[in-house]
């Protein structure tokens, strides 16, 4: 039996059709009362843990920490106690801003802050766990994430904008906003496939593109055009100029292009 958190997400749903062991669906709002009152934790085999709030603008930091820190550390005592494997979803948001030759720890919003929080912990207590996985997702993107609305990512914020208007909104200078895009495809077979002992690992592809790029895809993919618009006041400050995974430990993989992925969806 696998514990699936935040199974109706984005990221979530996707699990859920690769999964064929008994599941068990465990949302935001039912969490709590899910730890207070599920007592079969012995037959569990593993916790996949990807239910958070995901919004980087959150400001609410008491909320954050409820459902991002306070939650995932009832979780996770849990898997110790009963000696569960975890797998769980950490973010690429604690390395801030990347260059090409430098990726420190330096989060820029609250949201960062509490996914760091959690690595720091899991370092900590590494050796109590009998296996534990952190995947710091770097930009996902894929089928089925069109309810995140602000929070999706660009290539299907684009489509959908072109899809709906003719054009897509891109801000000025984003020629010079580098990405590692990752399909969710690949999330998902490199999370359950693969056979790294425990730790926390970066999940991107390695190969950034910027936004300018994924723009002149999208445009020239839907036969729409670009519309370049005023880099919001509310993000400077807040918003990743580069970010790169590194991808060493998944040896010769072969992971799905932006370009790839958009010409497998052709609709």
């Amino acid at each position: 039996m696998i514990i699936l958190t935040g199974s109706q997400g984005f990221i979530g749903k996707n699990f859920l059709k690769k999964i064929n062991d008994p599941i068990i669906e465990v949302e935001k709002d039912d969490a709590y009362s899910f730890i207070s009152n599920f007592d079969r934790w012995n037959e569990v085999s593993l916790i996949l843990h990807q239910g958070a709030i995901s919004s980087t603008t959150e400001k609410n930091i008491t909320t954050l920490h409820h459902s991002n820190v306070a939650f995932t550390l009832f979780l996770f005592e849990k898997a110790i106690k009963y000696g569960i494997p975890v797998k769980y979803a950490s973010s690429a948001s604690v390395y801030g801003n990347q260059t090409k030759d430098l990726k420190v720890i330096n989060p820029l919003n609250y949201y960062a802050i509490t996914k760091l929080q959690i690595d720091y912990f899991v370092q900590d207590n590494l050796d109590k766990f009998s296996s534990i996985q952190g995947f710091r997702y770097f930009n996902v993107y894929g089928e089925g994430e069109d309810h995140k609305r602000d929070q999706a990512s660009p290539i299907s914020k684009f489509t959908k904008q072109i899809k709906e208007t003719g054009k897509l909104k891109l801000f000025k200078g984003s020629d010079k906003f580098l990405r590692d895009f990752i399909c969710v495809d690949d999330i998902i077979d490199i999370v359950l496939n693969n056979d790294q002992p425990s730790g926390i690992y970066d999940l991107g592809t390695g190969s950034p593109i910027s936004f300018q790029k994924v723009a002149e895809l999208v445009a020239e993919k839907e036969k729409g055009e670009i519309e370049y618009i005023n880099f919001p006041e509310h993000l400077k400050g807040k918003y990743q100029d580069y970010t790169c995974a590194d991808m060493k430990w998944t040896g010769s993989y072969k992971f799905k292009t932006v370009n790839q992925y958009l010409m497998s969806n052709w609709r």
